[in-house]
């Protein structure tokens, strides 16, 4: 029955807003899975990635959603551990983007293997997952885990709330505790997939964990906050400004420690220039005559500062006029900065001191942007089912006596 309703809820319930948003993100798809057809045919000689730069805008994009799930944890710790009634009404929208951002991760890294029928080398048993040697396995083990934490424990608050029972606190209480420590847990695993290659000096700071957190809980709550205000202008959830602001807090705090993080990493690679600095060079001012990458992370910087500054401000960051569009700046500004100012960059030069640059192609856009529709589509479907559960709009009925005449 559950299937069912939720099944009419959405195909048959929705506005006409509702409906083109929805045809929209379906013809994205369409293009993207177009996209990834093609790559299959030709392989990935089809994309900008080459033999020097083997990880382009796919594993900038897996890197960036990692920490957009793992920011859910900034409604889960203080709704479920600290027991605040502002975030209580907003956390299961902020698992929702944690299952739809772990499920593009996944759809990211499947884009980026070329060969997805070898995905079966990473099954324990026949295939051969080298765990626990393998930092990489430590990531897909995370990854699924966390996947796991935040679509069981919500569905069954869920069910609970469609079948009028109250949930019974000691079934997912500690699981959410859990799965507050695993939120902390993929995003470090991810770091240290990246800083344990110490043929990469870009990468090889002790400092790119601590990074990572701080820019995954600037750019998901900012995410969370415009889909919030989003919710709450068009009546369809009735969120607490509290949890907006508070929320907004976390952000303007966030986003001052990683730029305090990333003042550090600058003054430790330029104030004693050494040959680890090539890539940090390459990637701020250019190097033997190649700059391709100075396009994308000085207005990415730019942006980042500004949005920190006027968030830094009180009234401007209590005005929701203000508020939405630096949150949605911020955001983008920190997936450059999270993407193609981080991933890229580890590449060139190469350890032989090889400067190839990397430009992504037609079908790495076309790819990516079907999978960011496919999330987008995938959240928007779990927020049309949970709000009439969680406002007690829909609930199972139960067969009457005529039922099986």
């Amino acid at each position: 029955m559950f299937l069912k309703d939720a099944f009419g809820i959405i195909f048959f319930n929705g506005s006409k807003k509702y409906y083109i948003w929805m045809i929209l993100l379906s013809l994205t798809v369409i293009a993207g899975l177009f996209s990834y057809i093609h790559q299959l045919r030709f392989g990935l000689s089809v994309t900008g990635m080459h033999d020097h730069v083997s990880w382009g805008l796919y594993i900038s994009n897996f890197t960036f959603l990692v920490g957009l799930a793992a920011a859910a944890v900034m409604l889960m710790l203080p709704a479920y551990v600290m027991k605040d009634i502002d975030f209580s009404r907003a956390v299961l929208i902020g698992e929702g983007v944690a299952v739809s951002a772990l499920i593009m991760c996944l759809m990211f890294v499947v884009a980026d293997m070329g060969r997805p029928d070898r995905l079966w080398h990473m099954i324990p048993g026949p295939g051969y997952f080298n765990w626990p040697s393998s930092m990489l396995t430590w990531d897909v083990f995370v990854l699924n885990g966390y996947l796991a934490l935040n679509t069981l424990v919500p569905l069954y608050i869920l069910l609970c709330h469609y079948t009028g029972r109250k949930p019974d606190k000691g079934k997912y209480i500690p699981f959410m505790f859990l799965s507050v420590l695993w939120a902390f847990g993929i995003h470090l695993v991810t770091a240290f997939l990246y800083a344990g290659l110490p043929a990469r000096p870009f990468w090889n700071t002790a400092l790119l964990g601590p990074r990572f957190l701080a820019s995954a809980f600037a750019a998901g709550p900012a995410f969370i906050i415009i889909i919030l205000s989003l919710l709450r202008q068009l009546k369809l959830y009735p969120v607490n400004t509290g949890a907006i602001q508070k929320l907004a807090l976390i952000v303007t705090v966030a986003a001052q420690i990683n730029l305090v993080m990333l003042g550090s990493e600058l003054f430790t690679e330029f104030y004693h220039p050494t040959g680890h600095t090539h890539s940090a060079t390459y990637l701020f001012f250019g190097l033997h005559g190649k700059s391709g990458l100075m396009l994308w992370i000085w207005p990415a910087i730019i942006v980042n500062i500004c949005c920190t500054i006027a968030l830094s401000i009180h009234p401007l960051r209590k005005n929701f006029n203000v508020l939405i569009p630096l949150c949605g700046l911020l955001f983008i500004a920190i997936w450059i900065e999270k993407g193609m100012g981080l991933i890229i960059p580890g590449f060139i030069p190469s350890p032989l001191e090889e400067i190839r640059e990397y430009s992504p192609s037609f079908f790495e856009w076309g790819v990516t942007a079907g999978i960011w529709a496919a999330g987008l589509m995938i959240q928007t479907v779990l927020i049309k089912i949970a709000l009439p559960l969680l406002k007690g709009t829909l609930k199972y009925q139960p067969p009457g006596p005529n039922s099986q005449k």
